[in-house]
């Protein structure tokens, strides 16, 4: 398994083992809130593509805490390639943050992987077959323009 590091704005550097010892502090310091998981990538064609997957912490009505992954690739073809590897980066990213998740008393946790498809634009005719394999996997699926985890967290750090 590749490892995955983390990049939080005010803690730096983080494991995923981290990144979830923070999510779960974040939730017990307040632990009567409402509390949603969610997991987005986006990315950014220049010379090469750059993907960016979030993980945010959303504490419902009082702010939110985010974690973003960067990794560069060659080669990606076409926007259907793109969108792809944006859905299988997040997946992969929510199956590792799950299993940590497990070790602790957070381990029912519902996630929600956005995913940056709408019925707008060249990405309509993507959304049955992504939404149907992040369903198929498990998770909660959003799509434009309801996914912010991709549209605005991850797309900030893509540029």
């Amino acid at each position: 398994m590749i490892i995955m590091n983390f990049i939080s704005p005010t803690k730096g550097r983080l494991s995923i083992n981290d990144v979830v010892q923070d999510i779960v502090a974040f939730m017990e310091e307040e632990p009567s809130v409402l509390y949603k998981l969610i997991i987005g990538t986006d990315s950014q064609t220049r010379e090469n593509t750059c993907f960016v997957t979030a993980i945010i912490v959303h504490r419902v009505g009082k702010g939110a805490r985010y974690y973003y992954h960067r990794k560069y690739m060659s080669h990606v073809r076409n926007l259907r390639h793109k969108i792809f590897t944006e859905t299988s980066m997040s997946l992969d990213a929510v199956t590792r943050l799950k299993e940590e998740l497990a070790k602790t008393r957070y381990k029912d946790m519902d996630v929600e992987v956005h995913v940056d498809i709408g019925q707008n634009g060249d990405t309509k005719e993507l959304i049955r077959e992504v939404v149907g394999w992040v369903m198929g996997s498990g998770f909660k699926v959003k799509i434009k323009p309801n996914a912010c985890g991709a549209t605005k967290v991850a797309d900030r750090y893509t540029k």
